[in-house]
């Protein structure tokens, strides 16, 4: 892998985002998918996906399960299921191995494999040429994006989710496990739009609500015309500004799309929102990218 070049860091402030092909070797990609099966094959079917939905009480105990899942998935590696791949008692529908939407939010520090991949030296050396000096890892995912029925994800900003004070402080890898294509799924970028702040933040709601997060703000409605995709070989890596608006589509192929991301946040100067879904844990500070 070439180093990263002034002439790409420079792009990467223009555009908001940077295609690095064949950042990681095969071998590399081969070694996360095949833990990743493995972390499947052993997975358990979490109980509020299990419940046969009875009465509007039990139905809200569920959705409240399933938020109380997401909400504590942070320091944990969980699993997230594409809709209707499971029956009322949890049983699926369709072999479980391509049932999974994702898998998130802490493999880059519990699972050797992902940890390693978060903390390679080249992933550092990346970092310390963009000028990063604190950077903290916050989260990761694995991601399906499973053939047939791997869902769109609408245009969004990433700094919605994760919010800072001052903005700008976040960033995506995203590393292409299998090759992204437009026909399964590859992602879609609206070059230049990390200029303008955020619109929408997704914030955790107060404690009684009936939902766990909600949305302050709103979402512009995008000019279609203004995305452009990037279709992506195996290995290789799309770096992503908290604030680019980017999205992928319904994955209508017959390959998945295959990913692993993380992202990172510049500590030094930053306050993290209090009122971000994620937050540390005493389990689980944002470790420090550098080793």
């Amino acid at each position: 892998m070439a180093s990263i070049t002034q002439h790409q860091i420079q792009k990467f402030h223009k555009d908001g985002f940077l295609v690095l092909e064949q950042f990681f070797s095969a071998e590399e990609c081969d070694s996360m998918r095949n833990q990743i099966q493995r972390i499947v094959a052993e997975m358990e079917v979490p109980p509020h996906c299990r419940t046969a939905f009875s009465t509007r009480e039990q139905e809200q105990l569920q959705a409240q399960g399933s938020s109380d899942y997401f909400l504590t998935s942070g320091d944990k590696i969980r699993f997230f299921f594409e809709k209707g791949v499971l029956d009322e008692k949890g049983n699926f529908l369709i072999p479980k191995e391509k049932s999974v939407s994702k898998i998130g939010h802490a493999l880059h520090a519990y699972d050797p494999v992902f940890k390693q991949i978060t903390h390679s030296p080249k992933v550092q050396e990346l970092g310390r040429k963009l000028g990063l000096e604190r950077p903290v890892v916050v989260q990761s995912m694995y991601i399906f994006k499973q053939p047939g029925i791997g869902g769109e994800v609408t245009p969004h900003q990433d700094a919605t989710f994760l919010h800072t004070e001052p903005l700008g402080r976040i960033l995506g890898f995203w590393i292409a496990l299998e090759d992204a294509t437009q026909e399964n799924g590859c992602l879609w970028f609206i070059p230049g739009s990390h200029t303008n702040g955020i619109t929408r933040r997704m914030v955790r709601a107060a404690s009684g609500a009936s939902t766990c997060v909600e949305f302050v703000g709103s979402e512009p409605t995008y000019d279609d015309k203004q995305f452009i995709p990037l279709p992506i070989s195996k290995g290789g890596l799309i770096l992503i500004h908290g604030e680019v608006v980017h999205k992928s589509e319904l994955n209508s192929s017959e390959s998945s799309r295959h990913a692993f991301t993380f992202h990172v946040m510049e500590a030094k100067g930053t306050t993290w929102s209090k009122e971000n879904w994620l937050q540390p844990t005493p389990e689980l500070p944002f470790p420090s990218l550098y080793t």
